[in-house]
């Protein structure tokens, strides 16, 4: 799998432009705010469906205009495709697939799997446990529309769950209100635990190896899903996680938020031992991070049988030289597009050269 090439209309500060990309690695190369890190957004958006840097569609839109257009063509499975996406000043977006309109976002995952890191990705070690879930989330949401649905159908669930909660006055009457919401949290929450555990096993296993070879054999690399429902069969984790919502009812009603669930989950990060998400030091979150996402490309093809497009924005200046080189030794093999203001590693590549707008 790899991007031909994108064209983009009216996109962030692109008026009109077309990039052509070829397989393996791509430099782009810019000042600072030419837009290199908006075209990689481009890009993020016709793999997941949506920007890594706002849920407003419009802020994605020229200043002087009321529409956004992007389009890419990719090499896939030995056949050439097209992806269009088209945002306007409403908040309406449109998506296409070899010029067929998609009724649902679900649809598009699975044809551009992207792999994305750039500085703020450190947010996945050092910050909440809701980035260490956001990076589970997308990434089986590309290797299963079932989880991605699952996904959806929680949060909205959760999101009425907790309105009912806040507003509800009758605590008598409450338990029974609550019971149908209960239900489908359970049903679709013991799904996404059970799938979370085996991401977090999997990845694991080539995060390990990756770290490893990056610190030298000097640290070692443990990973952890950490819930309050034990893994096992999925009907007896959806009772767990049940009786555990009807149990916290009264807890519940007084916070005015639902206290328990996988949206509470974390994934622990470790490294000899130790919990890198407090003590790490910044080199060596910066370097699990990076384990991280390279395990992921490999995840990818261990899973559906090929390797996700790499976006690199703007990380070799976070690296030293060593971390580097195994960067782009690791990510040899699959296409890769960086964005950098420089470039002077001796690499075979495709170079591209993005001119500041003034």
């Amino acid at each position: 799998m790899y991007i031909e090439r994108v064209t983009l209309k009216n996109f962030r500060n692109y008026e009109n432009k077309t990039v052509e990309f070829k397989d393996g690695l791509n430099v782009i190369i810019g000042r600072n705010a030419s837009g290199k890190t908006n075209l990689l957004e481009s890009l993020y958006c016709l793999g997941i469906g949506k920007s890594p840097r706002t849920n407003k569609y419009r802020e994605m839109i020229r200043w002087d205009s009321d529409y956004a257009y992007i389009k890419v063509t990719l090499k896939k499975n030995r056949s050439t495709h097209t992806i269009e996406y088209s945002i306007d000043s409403q908040d309406k977006k449109r998506i296409a697939i070899d010029g067929i309109p998609l009724v649902k976002l679900s649809e598009i995952l699975g044809m551009l799997n992207i792999v994305f890191f750039s500085p703020d990705e450190m947010r996945l070690i050092k910050e909440s446990p809701q980035e260490r879930r956001r990076f589970a989330d997308i990434s089986l949401s590309q290797q299963n529309k079932k989880y991605f649905y699952s996904l959806s159908k929680y949060n909205n669930v959760l999101v009425q769950r907790n309105k009912l909660l806040k507003e509800s006055r009758d605590m008598r009457s409450l338990p029974e209100m609550l019971y149908g919401w209960d239900v489908q949290l359970a049903e679709h929450g013991a799904y996404m635990i059970g799938k979370r555990y085996e991401f977090v096993e999997k990845i694991q296993t080539f995060a390990k190896k990756i770290h490893l070879e990056i610190t030298d054999g000097k640290e070692d690399l443990q990973l952890e899903y950490e819930s309050n429902v034990q893994y096992g069969d999925v009907k007896e984790m959806q009772t767990v996680f049940f009786d555990k919502l009807r149990s916290n009812i009264e807890k519940d009603t007084n916070l005015s938020y639902t206290s328990f669930g996988c949206h509470r989950d974390d994934i622990a990060i470790k490294i000899n031992g130790i919990d890198v998400r407090k003590y790490g030091s910044q080199g060596q979150q910066r370097t699990v991070a990076l384990s991280l996402k390279l395990a992921e490309i490999y995840l990818f093809e261990s899973e559906i049988g090929e390797k996700p497009v790499l976006l690199l924005d703007d990380v070799l200046s976070e690296l030293d030289l060593y971390r580097r080189q195994k960067l782009m030794e690791l990510s040899s093999g699959l296409q890769t597009i960086i964005t950098c203001t420089d470039f002077d590693m001796d690499l075979p590549r495709n170079t591209v050269f993005i001119e500041k707008k003034e």
